[in-house]
């Protein structure tokens, strides 16, 4: 027994000082798992935590870090070894130009996986007046050039006349989170593609497109509130005239203190989201680096902890993950166990 113990640690020890050579030669190892990115997947990651030291205490409790994103995605796209993340939360897919970076930089083998659902959802306080919102007037709203115009709109009725004469506020995500991405993809982009010179200017000039569809405003209308979301239930809660965007967990989570705003006719809901009829709804993915699998202690259990805590009565669900539909979790679940090498030539 001794001499197993002295084989395994041998391994351990072997794997870890080539995941170092293969990360710039540096010798520190490290004996847990670090994630990093979205500050949506955040909760229920730290829950997976949690979840797999109480099962298993041989396993030191995996370092979550919520940086949002994009900042994670950097992180993690950095190199292979001990001084690089494990694994990247992500509440929207990994861009191609994030793919490319990983692969300038070694990190050649990534997993993907497809952990839930979720919602970018809009809200504010339970005493707020309960406006009805569209793709279009958000866009009108938030945007820094609505379709290639500044943006003088002060009131949410000088946006749409039946909207409340009440000043635009809304807080919201960084540019470095993937809410912030969806945001711009599901819904300012929908809303500026209402327009059809709008919708062609995207085959036209792509770069243009983009930044009249997705720039946000800078005037004070629009307020990063950082990553922390629980900061924006807050601020949204103390002032009823306010509007938050984080993810539909957290509105989930403040029932008692906010009320979801109806995006399009269609509230934020668990079943809204599932069906994708909610026009804010998105895929929440974790990234897994493959090269760290045999030398970072825990991480193939971390991986497969998720698995065993996305079902419909799990641990996430009651964490206020939407939970998603039975045939991507199947092949989730697939993912985590036989963890197939991401093809960059699915990714935008």
């Amino acid at each position: 027994m001794t001499a197993n113990r002295l084989i395994s640690g041998s391994v351990l020890v072997l794997a870890t000082l080539g995941l170092a050579a293969c990360g710039g030669g540096q010798s520190a190892s490290r004996d847990q798992v670090r994630a990093v990115g979205s500050s949506t997947v955040y909760p229920f990651a730290k829950a997976v935590a949690e979840a797999l030291a109480k099962e298993d205490p041989s396993i030191k409790s995996p370092i979550i870090e919520s940086t949002g994103t994009g900042a994670g995605m950097k992180l993690f796209c950095a190199g292979v070894g001990p001084q690089h993340p494990d694994i990247e939360d992500a509440s929207r897919r990994m861009k191609k130009s994030e793919f490319e970076e990983c692969q300038k930089n070694n990190v050649k083998e990534i997993v993907e996986i497809q952990v839930g659902l979720d919602g970018v959802a809009f809200a504010e306080g339970s005493n707020g007046p309960g406006i009805a919102l569209t793709p279009e007037d958000v866009y009108k709203a938030l945007a820094k050039t609505p379709f290639g115009k500044p943006n003088t709109a002060k009131t949410w009725k000088d946006v749409n006349p039946a909207l409340p004469a009440e000043p635009i506020l809304v807080y919201g995500p960084p540019s470095t989170s993937g809410t912030r991405d969806a945001l711009k993809e599901l819904i300012l982009t929908k809303g500026c593609e209402s327009d059809p010179a709008m919708k062609a200017l995207k085959d036209s000039d792509k770069k243009k497109h983009d930044a009249v569809c997705g720039e946000v405003r800078e005037d004070g209308a629009y307020v990063d509130a950082g990553e922390n979301d629980n900061l924006i239930v807050q601020k949204i809660e103390a002032n009823p005239k306010a509007i938050g965007i984080f993810g539909y967990s957290y509105l989930e989570e403040n029932r008692d203190k906010l009320k979801g705003l109806t995006m399009g006719g269609v509230s934020p809901t668990y079943a809204t989201i599932t069906d994708f009829s909610y026009p804010g709804a998105r895929p929440l993915y974790i990234y897994v680096k493959k090269a760290h699998l045999k030398a970072i202690p825990g991480l193939q259990a971390y991986v497969n902890q998720w698995a065993k805590l996305w079902s419909k009565d799990g641990v996430l669900a009651k964490a206020g993950m939407v939970v998603a539909p039975d045939d991507v979790l199947a092949a989730s679940a697939k993912a985590a166990s036989e963890l197939p090498v991401l093809d960059g030539s699915q990714l935008k």
